[in-house]
C-alpha cells in the first residue's frame, strides 16, 4: 500500500507543476512522474522487444506485437499493477481532468509499453476520436536517448521540433484534429522505452488492451 501512496504523490506532483507551451498546440511536460525505484522496476521488467514491421510508420501494423499492462501483465508484474491502480485511482483522474479540463467519465485505461528500436518511425498523425488523454512517459536511460523524443507537426506535412527526451519525464496533450505528432526517423543506438498512457470510451474494441476492462475509471 505505501508504494501505491507514494506512487500516487509523486505524480501528482509531477502533474502540478507540469510546464504547458501552445506552439503549436496545447502540449504539457511533466517532470519525475514516479519514483526513481518504480522507473528502475518498469526498465527492468522482463518483457523483450518484439521484432516491429517498421516499413510503415504506423503503431498499428504492428498490433500483434505490442505490450499493455492488461490484467495478465497486472498479475504477473507489481510495479504494472501498481501503475496502473494509481492511474485508476479516483484522485488521479479527477486531478487529470481538472488539470487538463477534461471529463474522463466512462472511460477505460489503456497502459502500452513501447520498446522502439532502430529503424523505428511514425508518420505525422493525429489520435483517434475514441482517446480522450494520451501521456507518453519516458522511460530510457541511455547516453543518447536525448535525442528520442517524439516529433510534434503543425499540419500533416508541416514539422515543427523533437521533444525532449528525458528519463522519468512525459509529454500530454488533449487529442484533437490539431494534434498533430510522430516520430522523425534517426538514430536509436539501444531501446527506446516509453508508456503510452490513454483513457479511451467505451467504443474500444480491442478490449484486451485495457487495464480494467470491467471498470470504467468514473461511472457515468
Amino acid at each position: 500500500m505505501s508504494e501505491l501512496i507514494d506512487l500516487e504523490t509523486t505524480f501528482l506532483k509531477s502533474l502540478d507543476t507540469a510546464g504547458h507551451t501552445d506552439d503549436p498546440y496545447d502540449l504539457w511536460e511533466l517532470n519525475e512522474v514516479f519514483p526513481t525505484d518504480v522507473v528502475d522496476d518498469l526498465l527492468a521488467l522482463d518483457i523483450g522487444p518484439s521484432k516491429m514491421d517498421y516499413r510503415i510508420g504506423r503503431r498499428e501494423i504492428n498490433n500483434d506485437k505490442r505490450n499493455y499492462f492488461d490484467v495478465g501483465r497486472q498479475a504477473e508484474f507489481p510495479v504494472c499493477k501498481n501503475v496502473a491502480e494509481m492511474l485508476q485511482a479516483p484522485a488521479t483522474v479527477a486531478a487529470i481532468e481538472k488539470k487538463f479540463n477534461l471529463d474522463l467519465t466512462g472511460t477505460f485505461l489503456r497502459i502500452e509499453l513501447t520498446q522502439d528500436t532502430d529503424g523505428f518511425w511514425l508518420e505525422p498523425h493525429t489520435d483517434i476520436g475514441v482517446k480522450k488523454f494520451t501521456m507518453q512517459i519516458y522511460l530510457s536511460r541511455e547516453a543518447e536517448a536525448g535525442t528520442w523524443g517524439s516529433s510534434i507537426y503543425k499540419d500533416s506535412q508541416t514539422f515543427v521540433r523533437n521533444v525532449p527526451f528525458r528519463s522519468n519525464s512525459a509529454n500530454v496533450f488533449v487529442p484533437s484534429p490539431h494534434t498533430w505528432h510522430g516520430f522523425e526517423p534517426r538514430p536509436i543506438n539501444g531501446v527506446r522505452k516509453s508508456l503510452i498512457v490513454n483513457y479511451v470510451t467505451d467504443k474500444w474494441r480491442a478490449r484486451h488492451e485495457l487495464a480494467f476492462p470491467e471498470a470504467p475509471v468514473r461511472l457515468a
